[in-house]
């Protein structure tokens, strides 16, 4: 088991968040949260792997053969879908915003201050 996978993660976590917080522009926080979610598809593929283990597909494998697991690579899958719905819409809504208000810039937005 290798550690480098998990740090790079952790890593590209970091680095999305510290994005998002120092972020004065609305679509370079929406990218910085896409950075920060693609920390997750590495860590399900750090968690997913197996050395020496093929595709589990079982029609020509024997029966003790070592495969890695489907349900992980499931789940990389829906992330990547998910992640991108996500992007799309908050992209929208930014659109929406700039249209509405005439900028970007989240201090500029004095409407929406309570």
């Amino acid at each position: 088991m290798s550690l480098l996978p998990y740090l790079t993660a952790g890593w590209i976590f970091l680095v999305g968040v510290h994005g998002i917080a120092t972020s004065r522009n609305l679509v370079h926080a929406v990218g910085c949260l896409a950075v920060t979610q693609s920390s997750t598809y590495v860590l399900l593929l750090a968690v997913g792997y197996r050395k020496g283990a093929t595709a589990p597909v079982f029609s020509d494998l024997p029966a003790d053969a070592p495969v890695v697991d489907p349900v992980v690579q499931a789940l990389a899958l829906t992330d990547v879908v998910v992640g991108a719905t996500v992007t799309a819409l908050l992209l929208a809504l930014v659109v929406q915003t700039a249209k509405r208000h005439g900028t970007v810039d989240p201090d500029e937005l004095s409407e929406l201050k309570g």
